[in-house]
């Protein structure tokens, strides 16, 4: 599997295991949002050298979604 096939699936995962953690309302919204930000890293990654620019920008509001849910469920 290629390094970008590789961003493009971990960042999946950590977006679906997030919105599952997020949805479950167990108190690990601020791990949830830790792995949102990881998987709008991660999807950055993979759309800016795939040259996705609306996904790229997309992962930009996640980014900043993730970082005002870990600073309000600290």
């Amino acid at each position: 599997m290629n390094s970008q096939k590789i961003f493009e699936w971990l960042g999946v995962a950590t977006a679906i295991i997030y919105s599952l953690l997020v949805a479950s309302n167990t108190g690990l919204e601020f791990l949830g949002f830790a792995l949102l930000l990881t998987s709008s890293a991660l999807i950055g990654i993979w759309a800016f050298r795939g040259k996705h620019k609306g996904i790229l920008l997309l992962q930009f509001f996640y980014a900043t979604a993730g970082v005002i849910g870990m600073v309000r469920w600290q």
